[in-house]
């Protein structure tokens, strides 16, 4: 049995590890085909890809953050073409709104909570490629002000009103689509610590995705179980969807081992996953 996952971050997201420390990882777990799917960054897939050994498979992908008034998802794009123009500036315009959050969050905590970060600390965030409220947390949890992440995003960081950064659905659909690559649908009934939503509600979204163009739906997540994830998989059936799995893993920012594409911690066959068909 081929072990997959399809949903992976690095340190150049918000992910803990970085490329080299990630593969060694995904080789530690034996998974045999894999996508670094970075948030609203493909920064690490040139790397990645020149580090991947021949008897592992390497889908280069992204997360892009996207919204339209009605919808907020995370539209995963497989296959694509990380030097692609179009994308790059998708990527950049994200990039420069990033940092209008970036200054508002640093001013939000001095203002608010009394909480001044050091000038080490500001210059580890702007370093990064994308900043979000996972690495402000990490320095919050450090200093010893909340016992992990999830604590200290929503004690110090959710009520933080930051301008708009997200793309539009369409855009990052399209956009993902000029790069030659595939636009999935992820964590469809919500994502990590979010409420799962009702067969009504995801119908009612799932028509509105099928009108931008989604292409396929993450069936397989680490969050779902097996009933969820069946429930999913007949839905993509139905409307000529792509099946796709992963476990977004975020090394330590996250406790989701590699390969775990369902809530019971099973391996699911690469052979249930159609998009790697549309991939080769």
């Amino acid at each position: 049995m081929k072990k997959v996952d399809l949903h992976v971050h690095s340190s150049h997201s918000d992910g803990s590890e970085g490329v080299n420390d990630l593969l060694k990882s995904i080789i530690k777990a034996n998974i045999n085909i894999f996508a670094l799917s970075d948030h609203d960054t493909v920064a690490g897939c040139e790397e990645m890809e020149k580090l991947v050994p021949s008897d592992i498979k390497f889908i280069p992908a992204v997360e892009l953050t996207c919204q339209t008034k009605e919808l907020s998802s995370h539209i995963l794009g497989y296959g694509i073409d990380y030097k692609n123009k179009i994308l790059l500036n998708l990527i950049e315009k994200g990039k420069k709104l990033r940092r209008i959050k970036l200054e508002t969050r640093i001013e939000y905590l001095k203002d608010v909570w009394n909480i001044e970060l050091t000038e080490d600390e500001q210059k580890w965030l702007y370093s990064r490629t994308s900043v979000v409220k996972t690495h402000f947390a990490n320095i919050l949890v450090k200093r010893g002000l909340a016992k992990d992440n999830v604590s200290a995003m929503k004690k110090y960081l959710d009520d933080c009103k930051c301008p708009n950064t997200k793309f539009s659905i369409e855009e990052g659909i399209n956009t993902i689509k000029e790069a030659g690559g595939i636009p999935v649908w992820a964590h469809p009934l919500g994502g990590e610590g979010e409420v799962h939503i009702n067969e009504s509600e995801f119908l009612q979204r799932l028509e509105k995705m099928k009108n931008y163009g989604i292409k396929g739906l993450e069936c397989y997540y680490s969050r779902y179980n097996d009933d969820e994830s069946a429930f999913l998989a007949e839905y993509a059936k139905n409307n000529a969807l792509l099946i796709s799995g992963g476990s977004d893993y975020h090394g330590l920012n996250k406790d989701i081992p590699l390969g775990k594409l369902n809530s019971s911690g099973r391996n699911v066959d690469a052979s249930k996953i159609t998009i790697l068909k549309n991939l080769n």
